[in-house]
């Protein structure tokens, strides 16, 4: 079982739920060491003394605030935590929301809660009252040295906590030039929508993480891989590849779209744009024929 990473205590009301805290990501990165482009010598990190510009051993390393130039109050592992004991072993919750409300953009990095020593009646009991009201519990915590805001979510037997940004945290939006619609050069038809929108129904699926990969990481291991078989260890190739920006031609935007949907299912964009607009050319035809046939009833 890996190592927790955070040992405490979620603070419900009046009840103290023993829990830790344990990382539910799994790195597949490749990892590139940093070498000397003369020699091809692995470089290392050192952690020099600014003064006399020896090596100084994690041992003897402290931490400090700088709160006037070079002058430092420093602080022990203890010393955070006597700063406010209980913030540093709780995630105490503050309310409860529809998960619905948080926007994407404030959710960072998930963790996995696990009931700590004696708490798996408590931990059950906070889990099934968030899948019965449907909502996220919204917490704070501190790690290391930062209090981080966070939510819980219950998903299947686990309660998920997943680190928030807070709203400071997120650079505002109209910092930044977006498409204006009412605009002539951005105006969208409703036939331009209706299209995309054919393009959207033939790509739904269920959701099923599965059937996503990070196919680049396959790629540059293979590339790495001709390179060990070739022999080709020690050669650096720094031949600019030629690259051009994806750009979009607006006069032919329906014609993209009605190509993108035949390639993905198959079937003509053409005859399923006649189609929806027969079938609302179709529904006033209907009408009248009803209405003919009661005249003639009548007469």
């Amino acid at each position: 079982m890996p190592r927790a990473l955070w040992k405490g205590a979620i603070s419900f009301g009046l009840i103290h739920i023993p829990v830790d805290l344990f990382s539910a990501e799994n790195s597949n990165q490749i990892d590139l060491d940093m070498l000397d482009k003369r020699d091809f010598s692995p470089i290392g990190y050192k952690r020099v003394n600014k003064k006399n510009g020896k090596e100084v051993e994690w041992k003897d390393i402290v931490k400090g605030y700088e709160f006037e130039d070079n002058q430092y109050v420093v602080l022990s592992e203890e010393d955070v935590k006597r700063a406010n004991p209980e913030a540093t072993q709780t995630i105490n919750i503050m309310a409860f929301i529809e998960a619905s409300e948080i926007s994407p953009l404030y959710f960072e990095q998930p963790y996995y809660l696990t009931p700590g020593k004696g708490g798996d009646k408590v931990y059950a009991l906070l889990r099934e009252t968030l899948k019965k009201s449907k909502k996220v519990a919204i917490g704070q915590l501190v790690i290391r040295v930062k209090q981080h805001l966070a939510a819980l979510i219950p998903i299947g037997d686990m309660i998920v906590l997943n680190i928030l940004r807070y709203a400071d945290e997120i650079r505002p939006m109209k910092d930044y030039k977006l498409p204006d619609t009412k605009a002539s050069k951005n105006a969208i038809s409703s036939k331009e929508v209706q299209m995309a929108m054919s393009l959207v129904e033939g790509m739904t699926e269920k959701w099923n993480p599965e059937n996503f990969k990070d196919t680049y990481r396959d790629d540059l291991m293979k590339l790495i891989q001709k390179r060990i078989k070739s022999k080709q260890t020690k050669v650096l190739d720094e031949t600019e590849v030629e690259t051009t920006a994806p750009t979009s031609n607006i006069v032919d935007i329906m014609a993209l779209l009605k190509q993108s949907i035949e390639a993905k299912t198959g079937k003509s964009a053409v005859a399923s744009d006649n189609k929806s607009s027969l079938k609302s050319k179709t529904k006033p035809a209907k009408q009248a024929t009803k209405t003919t046939a009661k005249t003639r009833k009548a007469a």
